[in-house]
């Protein structure tokens, strides 16, 4: 296979530096990922840790492609940003099974998320409280989401949100969510976007 790394979409992680340390060597210059100190398989496993899809890989044979998640979903991360697992489908592109996108409204790559969270000391729970909703009759297939300008996140599809730990907080097919940090009703929009003067592209 094939392993390559988006160094926009890291988020530092760091599942690849300590579940392969012989392959992701960390603080050194220069080259520093070495895909054939690995086992193939093994190496695979690490590359579906990465929550951001920073670590991707196109196999030889389609039958070791990755596999789509049986439940999509998204976890709200303490004091950080939201951690897509599902058919992502970005802007009308394509973009895999794994992101995280912004919800503080400073990161410099938007939708995804480049730690500006920890920079502008952001601050928010990662366990918001459980909505009362049905068990959905689909819960993988396509998802979608369209970065509205200067707006939420507006997302389309079966999807399970999650607080940090796991909880279910809402099932949903469609939502939006806050990226502009400012929402009182968080994860969800309440339009403060427009109150605050949020810009994004």
């Amino acid at each position: 296979m094939v392993l390559s790394f988006d160094t926009k979409r890291c988020v530092h992680a760091r599942l690849c530096v300590l579940g392969a340390p012989n392959v992701f060597l960390s603080g050194v210059e220069g080259q520093w990922i070495f895909p054939d100190k690995m086992e193939t398989e093994a190496l695979r496993t690490v590359a579906h840790s990465c929550p951001s899809g920073a670590v991707s890989y196109v196999p030889k044979r389609e039958t070791q492609a990755e596999p789509a998640p049986e439940v999509n979903v998204v976890y709200l991360r303490e004091d950080g940003p939201y951690a897509f697992k599902a058919p992502i489908i970005m802007d009308g592109e394509e973009a895999g099974f794994r992101a995280t996108l912004c919800r503080c409204g400073a990161s410099k790559n938007k939708p995804f998320c480049d730690g500006s969270h920890k920079d502008i000391g952001f601050k928010i729970t990662g366990e918001p409280e459980t909505r009362e909703s049905e068990p959905l009759a689909v819960r993988n297939g396509p998802l979608t989401v369209k970065s509205q300008k200067n707006g939420p996140l507006v997302v389309s599809g079966n999807l399970e949100i999650c607080a940090g730990t796991g909880r279910n907080i809402d099932r949903v097919q469609s939502v939006r969510l806050c990226r502009c940090g400012g929402s009182k009703t968080k994860p969800f929009c309440d339009n403060t976007h427009l109150k605050i003067g949020f810009k994004s592209d």
